[in-house]
């Protein structure tokens, strides 16, 4: 059995982990595709180390664009690299443009595709995510689900290919690296200690390519009344620089920190009092590590964490502010609703199985 990954972006290095380790253990072929499309070493390289995923065997070095240069590029290059393989799967991750163009490139080349995370939906359709994984799915020959809801949009969108609730392959990767988790070295510099901070991370387009947004965002922050620690995406120290010269002394209880690595960010979670996220995969590993989230988005594609109790959608200011200073959040161990820690696993085994007929 031959098996090309598609890969791209720091949450899917999380999600590929474990799946890359479990078809080793059934001794499958395996390509490794890096698309490019997070190239700075704080937020691809050191993922890859720590995650003990294997070098690339092919990097495509596309880099930054529009979606449509972006995605363009890739598409030539991964049908480039299927024609060369023609592997039994092709499988992505997500719903960045690196699984769209996977997903693409291995369904007009007659390869088998599988999806991983499939059948997410926010059902807002300003969200390039959104359409990728919309795409993604109606591409794909194996639809691999982490929640039961997941299975059940696919089901009321008549999706016809074969469909598998698997379990979320973050929570298996949570449950194989936290023992690992590291103190960032500028923790003990901070004096952070565990429950008497605040973690923030903020990324997309639509908080940060807006100056309004994005300085409401920061001065929410700075009025929480409790230290920040806001490790900050390229994408947004940008936009600050830009939109707000002046950040960094408007919001002096926020620290803002380069990007960490995964073992850091577990360690910075576990200990954060409360997470504030625009970022999908940051919710849910606040939900598997028992931390309340604050979800900066008006809608979110895991409904079932907001369900729980666990996740509040906020936006502005007054919102946000009544989010973090809520103590109605739930206690103890949240229900165990992305599956057991054996997605990979069932992921292997549902690839051990004849793409098409």
């Amino acid at each position: 059995m031959e098996i090309v990954h598609i890969v791209g972006a720091r949450p899917q290095f999380i999600k590929a982990a474990p799946v890359v380790r479990a078809l080793q253990r059934r001794g499958a072929g395996q390509l490794l595709v890096h698309t490019g499309q997070h190239y700075d070493r704080e937020m691809s390289e050191v993922f890859f180390k720590e995650l003990d995923l294997p070098e690339p065997d092919l990097n495509l070095e596309v880099g930054s664009g529009t979606h449509g240069v972006q995605t363009a590029r890739m598409l030539e290059r991964i049908e480039a690299a299927l024609l060369k393989r023609r592997p039994d799967w092709v499988v992505v991750y997500g719903d960045t443009n690196s699984t769209l163009a996977g997903a693409l490139a291995a369904c007009k080349l007659g390869l088998g595709v599988a999806h991983i995370e499939s059948g997410l939906r926010s059902y807002n359709r300003s969200m390039p995510e959104e359409h990728n994984r919309v795409l993604a799915d109606h591409c794909a020959d194996l639809l691999l689900c982490p929640t039961q809801t997941a299975v059940d949009n696919l089901r009321r969108e008549g999706v016809r290919a074969r469909i598998e609730l698997v379990g979320d392959t973050m929570y298996d990767a949570i449950l194989s690296f936290l023992p690992r988790a590291r103190k960032p070295a500028f923790a003990d510099k901070l004096k952070l200690k565990p429950q008497a901070y605040l973690l923030a991370t903020i990324h997309r387009p639509y908080n940060t390519d807006n100056p309004e947004a994005l300085i409401a965002l920061v001065d929410a922050l700075s009025a929480a009344g409790e230290p920040v620690v806001f490790p900050t995406h390229p994408r947004t120290r940008a936009r600050l620089t830009e939109f707000a010269p002046d950040f960094a002394s408007r919001a002096s209880t926020i620290y803002f920190v380069p990007p960490v690595g995964y073992l850091e960010m577990l360690w910075l979670e576990r200990n954060a009092r409360l997470i504030l996220t625009d970022s999908g995969g940051v919710q849910k590993e606040a939900y598997f590590l028992a931390r309340p989230c604050v979800t900066l988005r008006p809608e979110t594609e895991w409904v079932e964490t907001v369900q729980a109790g666990w996740n509040r959608l906020a936006r502005g200011k007054d919102e946000i502010l009544q989010a973090v200073a809520g103590d109605s959040w739930p206690t103890g161990s949240p229900p165990p609703l992305f599956g057991d820690g054996r997605a990979a696993d069932r992921i292997a085994e549902a690839l051990s199985k004849v793409p098409k007929a």
